[in-house]
């Protein structure tokens, strides 16, 4: 029997560590990505797609996630006096997004784990898992096409995405089989993070799942695997090998746009693409960065009515001081 998914899962008990000391006191997933924090973009992504009722997996020093869906009156009623009714519905928007829940995972061990603590609250209905560092841009709904794909073959599917072969060893790598619909695949084997020469292929399992409730099964009994964590690899990987009874699983390729804010390089090109498209921000940014890469740009020339820099000389060297007694009169200064 099919069942309809209305379920999402948002695992966010990660410690930020790459992004220290900015997530030393606030969680990395309520870090701004032009002026909305990462974490709602996603919450909007999986709403758009028709899931509504969604879990945020947390952990400790996480508060601030559950705050920033909750209602916040002081500031409500504050905004609300002096008649800033743009920022109060923005304020409000978030605070009626999804019906939210929260479980907490305890220990870090893991995607794996993470997913595992949402077994009490899915039960034994297939569920979306969308990653917090992965944003998926609106244009290109990567999650609705999952679901129906996932509602017509009644099975686990995953989002891949072809990436160069040096970056394949940052990702779950996939082997995969041509299907009849030239965005889907048949997945048959799954290697978390593998080098480069025993990856096989270039399809990277990115930040979607939608998994059917077997997956509980499995990660009850996967032992950690790769930095001694459970991961959710390991357990796709005994999907994929137990078709008859699991569904097997299918992997969208997606082609779209996507943002990563898990690296500090790709947040920075995450905030600047997403503002360049907004067309309250993007009208004065793109002259600005425009200016700003010529102006920087090894050997370019500088932009018309730019100062002309010159580059510092350094100074002559002089032979250092000696001891003899100085001709003049009048003894110079001593070198400190």
């Amino acid at each position: 029997m099919t069942h309809y998914v209305t379920k999402a899962v948002i695992p966010a008990a990660g410690l930020g560590t790459r992004f220290l000391p900015a997530t030393k006191a606030m969680p990395k997933e309520m870090l701004p990505v032009v002026d909305k924090p990462a974490i709602q973009y996603v919450v909007e992504e999986a709403v758009s797609s028709g899931l509504h009722d969604v879990l945020l997996v947390t952990g400790r020093n996480k508060n601030a996630l559950e705050n920033h869906f909750d209602r916040a009156t002081e500031l409500e009623d504050t905004l609300a006096r002096k008649g800033d009714t743009d920022r109060l519905q923005k304020v409000n928007h978030s605070t009626g997004l999804a019906d939210m829940h929260y479980v907490r995972q305890g220990d870090p061990k893991g995607l794996g784990h993470a997913v595992l603590r949402a077994k009490m609250h899915i039960g034994h209905e297939p569920f979306a898992v969308l990653l917090g560092d992965d944003i998926i841009d609106a244009r290109d709904p990567l999650l609705t096409r999952m679901l129906d794909v996932q509602r017509e073959r009644n099975t686990t599917v995953v989002a891949l995405m072809e990436v160069d072969p040096s970056q394949i060893h940052l990702y779950g790598a996939a082997a995969v089989v041509a299907t009849d619909e030239p965005d889907v695949v048949r997945i048959t084997g799954l290697v978390e993070k593998p080098d480069r020469d025993n990856a096989p292929s270039c399809y990277a399992v990115i930040g979607r799942y939608v998994l059917r409730p077997e997956i509980f099964d499995i990660l009850e009994k996967t032992e950690p695997g790769k930095g001694g964590e459970i991961q959710l690899t390991d357990a796709l990987q005994g999907l994929a090998c137990a078709p008859d009874w699991t569904g097997g699983v299918h992997g969208v390729i997606f082609r779209g746009r996507r943002y990563d804010t898990g690296d500090r390089l790709d947040y920075i090109k995450a905030i600047v693409q997403l503002a360049a498209d907004r067309p309250d921000l993007g009208p004065d940014l793109v002259p600005w960065l425009e200016e700003f890469v010529a102006r920087v740009a090894p050997g370019a020339p500088a932009p018309a009515g730019a100062p002309i820099a010159t580059p510092a000389t350094e100074p002559t060297p002089t032979e250092p001081p000696t001891r003899r007694p100085k001709k003049s009169p009048t003894p110079e200064p001593a070198l400190v």
